[in-house]
């Protein structure tokens, strides 16, 4: 394995006082996974932009999630195309520390340059370049600048763009943010000048708590008791796209889906909460009770493979190899898992391959997202 890929997993692992006994994953079913992601990234290489971008220049973190995924191939993470990918996010570096574009429209949130920066500071990481640390320094800065900490229900979250001063944030931002501050976390042994940036843990794990679906642990009108929730996430402490129910009483509740619940699963323990605690356990009994890797459990086709990329890494991170389904069903999750992405990969002319969401939402007819996406979770899903 590469020294890369190995230094994410261990990352990763790390996070999980579990003792990992690795599943087999059948020889077959590996040469499969392989043999996909070597086709995804023929494809992906192909799809770059002369400039060194991929699919829009004003959206930075698509090329950064592309880098990500080629960066963690020994095959590929030395090619000129991610050196050109490099330069193109360089450029996109702003004086504060984000690395985004301005956008053209602005949105409720602001120009979600916290997506942009966190997603981006992480590519650049895991090239092992000298010359991106100082970019990477300060877009810890950034990022962590824009927890919220206003003492409101959003308090130890992270939104779009805290420059909006708006006082919002919601678990996808979140996630992405405490992920990148702690893939990136090591990047502070070159700091030279200024303190270290890091995030509030505590706020952070009381803000993801108010957006379960767990009466001991959130306070919020808006919780569910229904069991087909319990344990689960929404999207914030008040909405869930995956819509609310209303009980006898005439109480409005959110209901609880499934990429949302492994990104509140996987927030929790970036904010150093324990596997045995009774929130993560709740978290990861839903995921069991909802397993299904044909669509995003409560959301259907909508963002199927944002779904698989958080899936892969907290299944790895919580680190239960093999579990029973709610239907007494033995499983294996990485041999699942592989074998449903390597089922979904639409194969080209030339032989490469792509995947792809025929339900746009969430950005996901883009081909060049979803494939890196893909990319990145197979990889995990693959570790040794």
């Amino acid at each position: 394995m590469h020294a890369t890929l190995r230094h994410l997993l261990c990352l990763l692992l790390a996070l999980s006082p579990l003792h990992h006994v690795r599943a087999d994953i059948p020889e077959s079913v590996r040469r499969e996974g392989e043999d996909a992601v070597r086709r995804g990234m023929q494809w992906l290489l192909a799809k770059q932009k002369p400039a060194g971008y991929w699919s829009s220049p004003e959206w930075p973190a698509i090329t950064g999630l592309a880098l990500w995924s080629l960066a963690l191939s020994e095959d590929t993470r030395n090619l000129e195309e991610v050196g050109n990918a490099v330069t193109y996010l360089k450029s996109n570096a702003q004086e504060n520390g984000g690395i985004y574009v301005e956008p053209k429209i602005q949105f409720k949130g602001g120009g979600k340059s916290n997506y942009n920066t966190a997603i981006c500071m992480v590519a650049l990481h895991l090239t092992g370049r000298e010359d991106v640390r100082p970019l990477v320094l300060k877009a810890r800065t950034f990022v962590a600048a824009g927890q919220h900490l206003g003492g409101d229900v959003y308090h130890g979250g992270f939104g779009y763009d805290a420059t909006s001063k708006r006082p919002y944030a919601d678990l996808s931002n979140h996630y992405m943010a405490t992920e990148a501050m702690v893939l990136t976390e090591s990047a502070e042994d070159f700091r030279t000048e200024g303190e270290k940036a890091t995030f509030d843990k505590e706020a952070a794990a009381a803000f993801v708590s108010r957006i379960q679906n767990r009466k001991e642990s959130n306070p919020l009108p808006g919780v569910s008791d229904h069991p087909e929730d319990q344990g689960g996430f929404a999207y914030n402490p008040v909405s869930s796209f995956a819509g609310t129910r209303t009980d006898e009483e005439g109480r409005v509740m959110l209901r609880s889906f499934g990429s949302m619940t492994y990104a509140g699963l996987l927030s929790l323990i970036y904010a150093d909460v324990e596997r045995n605690d009774p929130r993560v356990k709740s978290a990861f009994e839903w995921a069991v009770r909802h397993w299904d890797l044909e669509e995003n459990p409560g959301m259907g086709q909508q963002g199927l493979y944002y779904f698989y990329n958080v899936m892969s890494k907290a299944m790895a991170v919580y680190g239960e190899e093999e579990f029973e389904t709610a239907d007494g069903e033995s499983v294996n999750w990485r041999e699942a898992f592989i074998q449903q992405l390597v089922r979904l990969q639409k194969i080209d002319e030339d032989g490469k391959g792509y995947w792809i969401n025929a339900e746009n939402r969430f950005w996901e007819g883009d081909p060049v997202l979803v494939t890196a996406y893909s990319l990145i979770a197979l990889q995990v899903a693959l570790q040794e």
